[in-house]
């Protein structure tokens, strides 16, 4: 679930597709085909209350936060390298940090996507990528 969660997030975004999405969950609804939450997500085809589906059923004291987290950071870095423009690349990645559930918003590296644009406001694009490169170095 922790793979499906990131990718519904990132589609959401548009950091991924939501074709992208679809495969992932196609993948892991046909390895698992009598997972009611998976015959639940196949159903639904609004990203959003997938995402709202997934948060309210997944038990975060067995949910694999680092797991979530490599998937997660692995595509957002792909996406940086893809985005010219570093204030609608930061803008995303707030707003994604905003839609984290809550016990993920205090851990590390996804608390620096909070904060990660701060230098922009007084034009220090350096060294806001500096801090973006720490987050995508994090798991490594």
């Amino acid at each position: 679930m922790e793979e499906l969660l990131a990718y519904a997030f990132l589609s959401l975004y548009g950091i991924v597709s939501e074709n992208e999405y679809s495969e992932k969950l196609d993948t892991l609804f046909l390895a698992n085909p009598e997972n009611e939450d998976l015959l639940n997500l196949e159903w639904e085809t609004d990203i959003s209350k997938s995402i709202h589906y997934i948060r309210t059923h997944i038990d975060y004291g067995s949910y694999n936060h680092e797991r979530f987290g490599k998937i997660l950071i692995a595509k957002i870095k792909v996406y940086y390298e893809q985005c010219p423009d570093i204030k609608k690349f930061s803008e995303a990645m707030y707003s994604l940090w905003e839609n984290l559930p809550p016990i993920l918003q205090d851990e590390e590296p996804f608390y620096t996507l909070s904060y990660a644009d701060d230098p922009l406001s007084w034009s220090d694009e350096e060294q806001t990528r500096k801090i973006y490169e720490s987050i995508f170095n994090y798991y490594q």
